[in-house]
């Protein structure tokens, strides 16, 4: 084994080549998996913070408004409500969007009052909550705000089929690139192979270095790989975790270090056999002492 490893070592920039092509076909399911998974953990986090927005009627006084929140507050389907005048979204709406210019030159206040509805966490009874209070005669539109959620895990799942597939493919071209790199090794050796079947060496014996080969290319392909998805979600972290703070939200990605650092060389390691097993297996029996 170790004397494979020195012939990759003395060929250092073909090896180096292979090595390089093996680990980017490694690390770009990897990464994207790492992704997927920081998807799924933060969609969990917002789980629990569905919540139901009360768009009110333009009639509804804010006194209605208020006994309409005591009243929806006593429910026992209901955790927390928070009553929004209509001048208080005008002005949130004002100090995010920058238009305060364009709105002041409004007639009147478009935007409507609202009562944000935190449920239990009964998610079942959602569904005929929102039914309940859209039934109520003083609010115009009850809206859950759980569907770009839904959307967001749709996403994401589409996104995990994807990268299913995608590392189906990439690992057909790892073992493509391997089973190529020992065809030319084996070509290369030709009359070494002759000369080792005339003096009665079996096909066992010559074709465990190119299996030792192809170990060491995935193998070192797939710490390539686990390098190359450290350096690139530590460069992600920082902006990730900026832009988390902009929203409150102390997530933070998780990179599976440990986890990536088994997978991808063993990985690798299997997928390099199984190229070179393939290449030596449909040349090796093509050459024959003559």
């Amino acid at each position: 084994m170790l004397f494979s490893l020195g012939r990759l070592w003395r060929q250092p920039v073909a090896s180096l080549m292979t090595i390089t092509v093996i680990g980017i076909a490694l690390v770009l399911p990897a990464g994207l998996f790492v992704l997927s998974e920081n998807m799924s953990s933060l969609s969990n986090r917002w789980d629990s913070a569905s919540q139901i927005t009360l768009f009110l009627q333009q009639d509804v006084t804010p006194p209605q408004a208020q006994k309409l929140s005591t009243e929806i507050a006593s429910w026992s389907t209901i955790e927390q409500v928070h009553y929004q005048s209509a001048q208080q979204s005008l002005d949130e709406f004002r100090q995010l969007s920058g238009l305060g210019d364009l709105l002041d030159s409004l007639p009147n206040n478009p935007l409507p009052a609202i009562i944000i509805v935190e449920p239990t966490d009964e998610k079942a009874t959602l569904s005929g909550l929102v039914s309940r209070l859209n039934d109520l005669p003083q609010v115009d539109q009850a809206k859950l705000d759980m569907e770009w959620l839904q959307r967001f895990r749709s996403i994401n799942k589409m996104v995990q089929r994807g990268v299913s597939i995608l590392a189906i493919l990439l690992a057909l071209s790892v073992v493509l690139a391997i089973g190529n790199t020992i065809r030319l090794a084996i070509l290369s050796r030709e009359a070494e192979i002759r000369v080792m079947k005339l003096v009665g060496a079996t096909d066992r014996f010559i074709r465990r270095p190119f299996l030792y080969t192809g170990f060491w290319y995935g193998f070192l392909g797939g710490l390539f790989a686990w390098i190359t998805l450290i350096f690139s979600m530590g460069l992600l972290s920082g902006p990730v975790n900026e832009l988390a703070g902009h929203y409150g939200s102390d997530f933070s990605l998780h990179w599976f270090g440990g986890f990536m650092f088994l997978i991808l060389p063993i990985a690798g390691a299997t997928l390099g056999i199984l190229g070179a097993w393939l290449a030596v297996g449909r040349h090796l029996h093509q050459i024959e002492p003559s």
